[in-house]
């Protein structure tokens, strides 16, 4: 499962970047049982699902604010080139979530493992 959150600030070369640092990432066991494969490696599927309220700042006071998250007139356009680049790049399943829908998904974590990659952290 990837959640997307896209932000004002974010590129077209941010696309580019997440979409190959998710599909290389070395997060799937091999035969040792070591993170060491990645979702290509496995021929692994993904459900990309958008998720603003990543950008969540609580910084000031107890109501979040989502200042940094794009409004929906840039995002649902990035997050649907995103979804593209990664469907060319893995050529495997990729399923997606309705962007801006209210959804309930089910998750079962496959172990201690969630990473947060912010493409403004790149270096």
């Amino acid at each position: 499962m990837v959640l997307v959150g896209i932000e004002e600030a974010d590129q077209q070369e941010d696309l580019e970047w997440l979409a190959g640092k998710i599909i290389q990432l070395r997060i799937f066991d091999d035969e040792s049982g070591r993170m060491n494969l990645s979702v290509q490696d496995i021929q692994g599927s993904l459900l990309i699902v958008s998720q603003f309220t990543l950008h969540a700042s609580t910084k000031k006071g107890n109501r979040p604010s989502w200042i940094r998250a794009a409004d929906p007139s840039k995002a649902e356009p990035f997050y649907d080139q995103f979804v593209s680049i990664i469907r060319e790049r893995t050529g495997g399943t990729v399923e997606t979530g309705e962007f801006g829908a209210h959804m309930d998904i089910e998750l079962v974590n496959n172990g201690p493992v969630t990473i947060y990659i912010d493409t403004k952290q790149k270096e």
